[in-house]
């Protein structure tokens, strides 16, 4: 029985079975001594759409659990993390699903409570501990007076010489760990975001104009065959395309441009780049990553079947149409 069964059956049935559900998942997950990327993506398909029907207690249960699993779901670590920190403390002090840039955004959002619960980590990146010190006695940052205009050169010239034997101020310290911050954040955004060479070969292969250029690139960074691409492009609306883009994590100016040059007909006006932007805005992250799963799963399928069946015309895309991109974007 596949994980969807199991989702449709905890939606049927009253919400103590969808506990019961999401608990058992998780324990049957945490018992794998090394689970593989499958199992791993379909525990979050199984209990992320549950997530929001089970109890607090039972959110606390699984957060514990996957405190202690090597190698937990980051999309559900996630999730839970954005719980009160009650909820989610194990996984704070404990989860190494969570890397530097999320314990920062996590900081960001909730503050000292989970700030305080990330100070407790071991082997914490001192930037991030900096920081969390800062927030504790943020009356340590000290202003600096301004000086006098005629003392300006006499006084930079003091400084110098004195810079080297002169302790740092709390406050100095404050904004060298708020700079490092900043730059932690900007290079692991550029690593976690899709790379520079697959973006720029999307780019290129679709500004050629030679729909199979294109296809090929986009079966590479999707990692499915050739015929799949070549229905999504072909289909005759970009819907499609739009999921593929958003599972690749492309910010919504670079999708555009994939977009445009691949369906130049379909942006006569400005309201129809508009719209374009309010779908992809409205396309979850997560539900895009699902369709290249079902995508992924259908090429495997046809590998295994050993018949590779080219589609005739765009209209036969797999499992992607209007009704089903409405659908993923009201559950978004």
């Amino acid at each position: 029985m596949s994980a969807s069964d199991f989702r449709q059956i905890a939606i049927r049935t009253e919400s103590g079975k969808a506990e019961r559900l999401f608990r058992a998942a998780v324990s049957a997950f945490c018992s794998l001594t090394r689970p593989s990327r499958r199992e791993i993506a379909q525990l979050e398909d199984l209990t992320l759409p549950l997530f929001d029907s089970v109890p607090v207690e039972s959110r606390r249960y699984v957060a514990a659990a996957l405190s202690e699993c090597e190698y937990a779901p980051a999309a559900l670590v996630r999730r839970l993390c954005e719980e009160p920190v009650d909820v989610c403390a194990p996984l704070l002090v404990r989860s190494r699903a969570l890397g530097d840039i999320d314990l920062i955004a996590l900081i960001g959002r909730h503050g000292l409570p989970h700030a305080r619960a990330i100070a407790r980590r071991k082997d914490l990146n001192p930037t991030i501990a900096q920081l969390i010190k800062a927030l504790e006695k943020p009356t340590l940052v000290r202003v600096r007076q301004p000086e006098p205009i005629a003392d300006v050169a006499g006084a930079d010239a003091e400084a110098a010489a004195a810079a080297p034997s002169a302790p740092k101020l709390p406050g100095s310290a404050a904004e060298t760990a708020r700079r490092r911050l900043r730059s932690m954040m900007l290079a692991e955004g550029e690593a976690t975001s899709v790379g520079s060479a697959t973006y720029s070969k999307l780019r290129e292969t679709a500004l050629t104009g030679n729909a199979a250029f294109f296809q090929t690139a986009l079966a590479d960074a999707l990692d499915i065959d050739f015929s799949t691409a070549r229905s999504l492009t072909e289909h005759s609306s970009y819907v499609s395309l739009l999921a593929a883009l958003r599972a690749l994590n492309l910010s919504e100016d670079r999708a555009f441009l994939i977009v445009v040059a691949v369906y130049p007909r379909e942006f006569p006006h400005p309201q129809a780049i508009r719209i374009f932007l309010d779908r992809y805005r409205l396309l979850h992250h997560e539900a895009a990553l699902d369709k290249v799963r079902g995508w992924k799963a259908e090429t495997l399928s046809r590998a295994v079947r050993g018949n590779t069946p080219v589609a005739a015309n765009g209209d036969q895309a797999p499992d992607v149409d209007k009704a089903s991109l409405g659908a993923s974007l009201k559950a978004s």
